[in-house]
């Protein structure tokens, strides 16, 4: 694939998150930052959002009212964000002149001003991409109960006893449809993704990152709706994916992978 389409964001103070179509691809704390990613697998023909959410709630909060109204929040420093969806080579680097601004969403306060916490902003843009329609756009609109989270949990819970002992396997089932979509969209041989993620993982065991990975509890385990309510995000208390390890030795790392997943008659399936 010669052009890949990137989400560039930066903030210079409050912490912000970023959806395209309704999905969460990328967050920064507050302080000034900046982060990149490829986002093939999130966007579809035709009409696209994306969207920058400013001083977002925490998750626990988030999830437990979703629909809670902003609040007025003082600015103690002039501060700003801003999120690109940009066009560029393969190997090139952002600053490149040649890169091509496809969609632009920003956002600026003064110091001393009131500002609504979070603040929503959106960009819509046309794209003539030639994507297969993605799973997870017609996937059915969740309503979890009680039940459904129990099912989520035992995956998850089994998923991350496997991984800290080196077992790929379940995380590879789980992600199978998700894997085979990202290959389709950035032009890779079938199965290349089945592949990586299992050397992945097992150069992560071998190397000990794996092994204060956790299966999560009822009470670390949170699920956000996302996606206009068709994926079901699993994160902890922290914001961040739930499928984490927890190393305190910096010369570890750590590692995650995001489960954004559909429930089918019983069966956990992770589309993103």
């Amino acid at each position: 694939m010669d052009r890949l389409m990137c989400l560039h964001v930066q903030t210079s103070g409050e912490p912000v998150e970023v959806l395209v179509n309704g999905v969460p691809v990328l967050a920064l704390p507050a302080g000034a930052g900046s982060q990149s990613i490829t986002v093939h697998e999130y966007l579809q023909n035709g009409s696209n959002r994306i969207t920058l959410v400013v001083a977002p709630p925490p998750i626990a909060q988030a999830v437990a009212a979703p629909n809670a109204p902003a609040q007025p929040r003082m600015a103690s420093r002039a501060a700003h964000a801003r999120a690109r969806l940009v066009l560029l080579r393969q190997g090139k680097s952002l600053a490149d002149e040649a890169v091509r601004v496809l969609a632009e969403v920003v956002w600026a306060v003064e110091e001393g001003t009131s500002f609504e916490a979070p603040t929503v902003q959106h960009q819509d843009l046309e794209l003539p991409v030639g994507f297969p329609r993605w799973r997870w756009l017609d996937a059915p609109v969740l309503n979890p109960g009680p039940q459904d989270r129990q099912l989520v949990l035992a995956a998850a819970q089994r998923i991350a006893f496997d991984l800290s002992r080196g077992n790929p396997d379940s995380l590879l089932a789980a992600c199978r449809l998700k894997l085979e979509e990202v290959d389709q969209a950035y032009q890779r041989p079938a199965g290349q993704g089945v592949a990586a993620l299992r050397e992945q993982v097992q150069q992560l065991w071998q190397s000990g990152v794996l092994a204060t990975l956790q299966p999560p509890t009822p009470e670390t385990l949170l699920l956000r709706l996302v996606a206009g309510g068709r994926l079901l995000e699993c994160l902890n208390p922290l914001g961040t994916p739930i499928l984490g390890s927890q190393n305190d030795d910096a010369t570890l790392g750590n590692i995650a992978w995001p489960l954004r997943l559909t429930l089918i008659e019983g069966k956990v399936y992770v589309l993103r």
